[in-house]
């Protein structure tokens, strides 16, 4: 008689799997998508979020310390008792991300811009100094 080894975390898994699947939605269907893309473009820094759906007045976005911060929210639609809903996983609140850029920017000439469902911040890199060397006063 041949001796089978036990593996119990594959069970596990199964187990969560099936366990998601009965009722309650998987984790990546309750979230946002809060991706977002940063990269140089020429002499800016531009930033990219998906959106779709959301009134850009909604949509808040800042730069203080380094930080890109980009907040908002997708106010909730009136539910119809008419409606016998099977599945609903569209999210609604708020929501909020932020980044760290990686170049200092001019926070004053910074450009947001929503088209088809996407935010578009651009960011003009600021001059980067090595620092600046300090004249000591002498005093008596």
């Amino acid at each position: 008689m041949a001796i089978i080894k036990w593996e119990p975390f594959p069970d596990f898994d199964r187990f969560f799997e099936d366990f998601g699947s009965v009722g309650f939605p998987q984790m990546p269907k309750m979230g946002w998508d809060l991706a977002i893309d940063v990269y140089e473009d020429g002499n800016d820094v531009v930033a990219k979020m998906n959106l779709p759906g959301i009134d850009p007045k909604n949509v808040d976005v800042t730069v203080e310390d380094a930080h890109l911060r980009i907040a908002g929210s997708r106010s909730e639609e009136k539910e119809e008792k008419k409606k016998q809903y099977y599945s609903k996983e569209i999210r609604r609140g708020s929501f909020e991300r932020v980044v760290r850029l990686p170049h200092p920017v001019m926070e004053g000439k910074i450009k947001a811009e929503y088209q088809k469902g996407v935010l578009t911040v651009r960011m003009p890199k600021a001059s980067q100094t090595k620092g600046n060397k300090i004249k000591i006063e002498e005093k008596e």
